[in-house]
């Protein structure tokens, strides 16, 4: 197959983020290796920063035993510090087989200018989606797993307990189960509005559903979590898609919670759902989820977009722990 090339001095270079010690981020600059044949050179158009996991990496609050299982794909250096981390990033191929040149891709590659490939390791994108929509493809990952995880069905009353993108996303496909009643439940007013443009219901903790069927705790927080045991029905799950790194975390298994049979279960992407673990691969469960990207509502849980060469300094508040930013999209040069 014909191999084509972009011919520029700055083609064969890439900057990127890198974590090099707690609260402290600097971005870097390399030479890519030449393009071997039949790869694919990207030149990247938009990325999104993962406030939960990359808030804790950013701290250096991996705890040394998830060393190994918190690594990401193609992540650069090693924990705790320097390491190179991320994984949404949208790009457009500029260099590599013909029939690839232009096309617009995903893959779960750290935050970095350009990068090489093979081509089966990115998802090409339909022509009607955004580059700036498909940055939240790992993120609808996790969430189409994690309801894989908890299998919600028609008609059953489902609570999402924090209302960040992962549990904007959750509550967004259970939304699609007929006859459901979906609330997502957050601390901020404001997460109403996000809720409505998705077609679900929200109220505040407070003001929580009882007896539900399912429930996803996505919060991070011990009073979330609480929020969650409290409104699961008799012998429902409550699946915890939080992660608190090194955190301890203080869960509520006192009172009813054993008379109830509430049970709690974990979730977490880099396993496929024991439902689908026989006939899905992640690349299958990747491209499903640049698939379910194609509604136009989604938009709403993106932010603004931050230049690449400004989050070094905008990483403090954008990871900050008073930071309502929803997806942290960031656009590259």
């Amino acid at each position: 197959m014909p191999h084509a090339a972009v011919h520029s001095s700055s083609a064969s270079l890439s900057q990127s983020l890198w974590y090099v010690a707690p609260e402290r981020a600097e971005i870097r600059s390399e030479s890519l290796d030449p393009l071997p044949s039949q790869g694919i050179r990207v030149r990247a158009l938009f990325g999104a920063l993962s406030r939960g996991t990359e808030s804790l990496i950013y701290r250096g609050l991996v705890p040394e035993s998830e060393y190994s299982r918190m690594a990401a794909p193609w992540m650069g250096g090693a924990f705790p510090f320097p390491v190179q981390y991320g994984y949404s990033h949208v790009g457009e191929v500029e260099a590599g087989p013909v029939d690839w040149i232009g096309r617009r891709v995903f893959a779960l590659r750290p935050h970095q200018t350009r990068y090489h490939a093979g081509v089966d390791e990115v998802v090409v994108l339909p022509n009607d989606l955004s580059a700036e929509r498909a940055v939240l493809a790992a993120n609808m990952e996790t969430a189409l797993n994690a309801v894989w995880d908890a299998t919600p069905g028609p008609g059953d009353r489902i609570a999402v307990v924090g209302g960040g993108v992962v549990g904007c996303l959750v509550a967004y496909l259970c939304g699609h189960l007929p006859g459901a009643e979906v609330t997502l439940i957050d601390t901020n007013p404001d997460r109403a509005a996000i809720a409505s443009a998705l077609g679900i219901a929200f109220s505040l903790p407070e003001e929580a559903p009882q007896n539900c069927d399912a429930v996803f705790h996505c919060s991070a927080s011990a009073a979330g979590l609480s929020t969650a045991m409290a409104a699961a029905g008799d012998e429902a799950t409550v699946l915890e898609l939080s992660w608190y790194g090194a955190t301890p975390i203080q869960a509520p298994l006192g009172a009813a919670f054993h008379s109830r049979q509430i049970r709690l279960q974990s979730s977490q992407v880099g396993h496929i759902s024991t439902s689908h673990r026989p006939r899905w691969t992640h690349r299958r469960r990747l491209h499903t989820a640049v698939q379910l990207l194609s509604d136009a509502r989604l938009d709403c849980l993106l932010s603004p977009a931050i230049d690449f060469a400004q989050l070094p300094d905008r990483l403090p508040d954008l990871l900050g722990p008073r930071s309502d930013v929803l997806c942290c999209l960031i656009r590259y040069p």
